[in-house]
């Protein structure tokens, strides 16, 4: 989900090298590569829920071929945290008051909002989730002239978001909204900007609401301008919503200079310190974003050496990151919820005469490997949230991001790792010393909360490789790969101290 996917994607690529590397020799796939786990060396306790994000997308709208499919497919899933945005491509999906209030009259309407918003709470009942509203009433932005958006639903605009001041600067405009938004789902509706009664009949409750979006790119936001409209919209939706936790900053990327003038790391250190913010505040989490994609014209056998260069890239950036909350704000948590791939063909979905091109099957397992080695990595960090973007997208809205088939509403192999992840991997579980002679297998032994003793494999190349794991034999092995297909995770039993993985296989091994 990107404002303009170009800028952020081109400054992940410049941090680093894109040329193909030689393939691994044939010498190198081999049955010699060892697992060694010392089960007894607990490195930490894990903190991360794996998750995704459910972006708002005509395709969820009740009447849509696969609407039903969609949330059946979101409620099986049965992720926690996942995160819902409303955004900016569609006004009239996203915003609930599209014109200023005149003359005693207001232009508040949920009508085409509440049908997917209500079904996203019922089929993520009983998880929590993080709300993200984006998408600001353009009216409230300094403009030469009102800005117009579709009058059609379901067309997508990328001009919508214009501006950088707010014509309130006391930002009580922009609080009142939000508080106002906050109530229709919390407190059964609320009063407008006249004293009038707006009744929804909701009571939801939101245990995380997530404040705006890739501000540095939405409306070119600088560190000073966010944190004040963050605190404006946090004290008014308290008022409401005294039980909500926040989500702040959102940011593209963390890489610096993100194809603009802004430097990047200024947001947390300023964000983060608490003296930059109105006293009682709360930091709850921080979160922010980040994709890999190839280079135009990249053959597509270097897509794996490209695509886990830059997963390496992001996790030194996060380790970085991680530094910075901890001296500035130890208490506040960290959500990667956004956290995905792209194919260089979307970059001209926007332009005259795009046409789709056909993605390959193994494009979704080694997209699918990429967010499981992510996952591995970062839970061993500490990070928080590990959320993979996103649920929806099709021809004209970044299919090569989808977690289902378009056509049918199905998971495609990306979300069957996801699957895969969150049935074996919680918060609790204990990572443990691990280490793996295979250069291109990622490997991480955990201890789970009821004591079974389970390995993350990630292959990282479309190449077959076995691993001897003592211990393994009689083991359970569930796994993704290019044999799965779309189908879910299947499952095989060890014969002996061996484990295979097929080219970009994602498995979890659990010990007798």
């Amino acid at each position: 989900m990107r404002l303009n996917r170009v800028l952020m994607l081109a400054a992940l690529i410049m941090f680093v090298c894109l040329a193909p590397r030689p393939r691994t020799r044939a010498a190198d796939v081999s049955n010699d590569h060892k697992v060694s786990v010392n089960w007894q060396k607990v490195l930490l306790v894990s903190k991360t829920t794996p998750t995704l994000q459910v972006v708002v997308m005509p395709p969820l709208r009740p009447g849509s071929k696969i609407h039903d499919q969609l949330f059946e497919t979101l409620r099986s899933i049965g992720a926690d945290c996942v995160r819902y945005v409303p955004w900016l491509p569609y006004p009239r999906l996203g915003v609930a008051e599209l014109e200023p209030p005149t003359n005693g009259k207001t232009s508040w309407d949920f009508s085409l909002i509440d049908p997917m918003t209500l079904d996203f709470f019922h089929a993520t009942q009983g998880h929590s989730t993080i709300i993200n509203f984006s998408t600001v009433p353009q009216w409230m932005f300094k403009t030469e002239k009102p800005v117009p958006y579709p009058g059609n639903p379901n067309e997508a605009t990328w001009t919508y978001e214009q501006g950088t001041e707010l014509r309130d600067p006391n930002l009580k405009e922009l609080g009142d909204y939000y508080a106002r938004l906050a109530s229709w789902y919390t407190q059964g509706g609320f009063t407008d900007e006249y004293g009038n009664r707006h009744e929804s009949g909701h009571h939801f409750s939101l245990p995380y609401w997530e404040v705006l979006n890739e501000p540095e790119l939405e409306h070119f936001t600088m560190p000073e301008q966010y944190t004040a409209r963050y605190d404006a919209i946090v004290t008014a939706i308290h008022k409401v919503s005294p039980r909500t936790k926040f989500v702040g900053l959102v940011l593209a990327g963390p890489s610096p200079n993100m194809g603009t003038d802004f430097d990047t790391p200024r947001y947390f250190e300023y964000f983060l310190n608490h003296k930059n913010h109105r006293p009682g505040i709360p930091l709850d989490m921080i979160s922010y974003h980040a994709y890999t994609e190839p280079g135009v014209g990249e053959a597509d056998s270097a897509y794996p050496f490209t695509f886990f260069e830059q997963a390496d890239q992001f996790i030194r950036e996060v380790r970085y990151i991680e530094a910075i909350r901890k001296r500035l704000s130890p208490e506040t948590r960290t959500a990667l919820d956004e956290l995905g791939s792209n194919l260089p063909a979307d970059r001209e979905q926007g332009k005259p005469g795009y046409v789709f091109t056909p993605i390959s099957r193994r494009y979704w397992n080694l997209s699918g490997a990429f967010y499981a080695y992510l996952f591995g990595n970062l839970a061993g960090l500490g990070i928080d949230v590990v959320g993979e973007s996103q649920f929806l997208g099709y021809p004209t809205q970044f299919p090569s991001v989808s977690l289902v088939n378009w056509e049918t509403g199905k998971p495609n192999p990306r979300l069957w790792v996801l699957k895969l992840l969150r049935d074996n991997f919680a918060p609790g579980d204990q990572l443990v010393e691990t280490s793996a002679s295979a250069p291109n297998v990622f490997v991480q032994a955990f201890v789970t909360r009821d004591g079974k003793r389970k390995l993350l494999l990630v292959n990282k190349r479309d190449e077959p490789y076995a691993l001897t794991l003592p211990g393994a034999a009689g083991a359970e092995i569930d796994y993704v790969d290019q044999t799965t297909g779309m189908d879910p995770p299947a499952k095989k039993q060890s014969a002996g101290e061996h484990v295979a993985l097929k080219g970009f296989a994602v498995a979890v091994v659990t010990l007798r």
